[in-house]
């Protein structure tokens, strides 16, 4: 059985530090990745700012964000994909090195800094290209995992869905979001410097949260402006709140399984990585079967609507008097 600790990777080396903040984009990232810039890591110019979905800012380049989304094109997937196949382990090697030189590109026009910190939600499905081009350019590369209750994070993409007329959701639908992210955020940074950090955690004692960031990466986050994080992290940032048991919504207990185990890991209490792995490997293999059923009756329903009950009931007469109307078609 494996379990691992904080501190078990470090970055000791004199090169500048890309450090990635990943996880499913309503647990907290835009909050962790603007406390990280208040505490001396420095930000990509050309963010996207405010919005109504977001009133203190997302913290992430518009370059990045297109770069993602034409990467997950290109391999006809999206951010909204609900499976765990990684886009950026099928690239063709030419294409894979087109992407990495256009991501090497965006790391090269950072700001000259020991400490940079990179964010923007969709990197999580694409690391390993955004890992690669990070050391091409010159960085170390290091994660900060953001966790959040799985109920809050589902109550926070239902709400936002509300105000959006062209969109729906549902506890399932963020429920089968939060696993991919949750997932993959944690399988692909295996080998990486990393730490898990909870947003509630951090809303309750942010200076708490920037000293286990700092210890369990070796990083030097004491530029810090208390003033400017605790008008930042106000109360109200935290609009859903959930203290019960996780709610499982497949008839599994993937959800509780995943948030146990990394809830651990964001109190720096021993976790289990198997039980990630179990939990993987069943999701791939369900989420596989229904894509699969899904697709195939999309394409029955599709046929189904061409058939109006006028013409369904047209060629059943047109069959009985195929059959003359004997034996049963009487």
């Amino acid at each position: 059985m494996h379990r691992e600790r904080r501190g078990a990777q470090s970055t000791t080396s004199a090169r500048p530090v890309a450090l990635f903040v990943l996880g499913f984009g309503r647990s907290g990232t835009s909050a962790l990745a603007r406390v990280l810039s208040l505490c001396g890591a420095a930000v990509p110019t050309g963010l996207l700012g405010a919005t109504n979905d977001n009133p203190r800012g997302f913290w992430e380049p518009r370059v990045a964000i297109h770069l993602n989304e034409s990467i997950l094109r290109s391999q006809r997937s999206s951010a909204y994909d609900l499976s765990l196949r990684a886009p950026d382990g099928s690239v063709r090697p030419e294409k894979k090195d087109v992407w990495i030189r256009k991501i090497t590109r965006f790391f090269s026009g950072l700001p000259a800094a020991p400490l940079v910190v990179v964010k923007e939600p969709k990197i999580t499905a694409l690391t390993g290209l955004w890992f690669e081009a990070a050391r091409l350019a010159g960085f170390d590369v290091a994660a900060v995992i953001a966790m959040r209750h799985p109920a809050e994070s589902t109550a926070s993409i239902e709400e936002r869905a509300s105000r959006q007329n062209y969109v729906q959701s549902s506890p399932e639908l963020g429920s089968a979001w939060w696993l991919k992210y949750t997932l993959l955020a944690e399988r692909d940074t295996r080998g990486v410097p990393r730490v898990f950090v909870e947003y509630a955690n951090l809303l309750e004692d942010w200076r708490r949260e920037v000293k286990r960031i700092s210890t369990a990466l070796e990083i030097d986050l004491e530029a810090r402006d208390d003033y400017a994080i605790d008008e930042f992290l106000s109360p109200n940032l935290r609009h859903h709140r959930h203290c019960g048991p996780v709610i499982e919504p497949f008839g599994a207990d993937w959800l509780s399984a995943v948030y146990g185990e990394l809830g651990a890991a964001a109190r720096d209490e021993p976790w289990d990585q198997s039980v990630l792995d179990r939990v993987f490997d069943e999701y791939t293999v369900s989420e596989r079967g229904f894509r699969t059923a899904l697709e195939n009756s999309n394409r029955y329903v599709k046929l189904n609507r061409l058939m109006l009950p006028s013409l369904v009931k047209l060629g059943l007469e047109v069959l009985a008097l195929a059959h003359r109307r004997k034996g049963t078609w009487s």
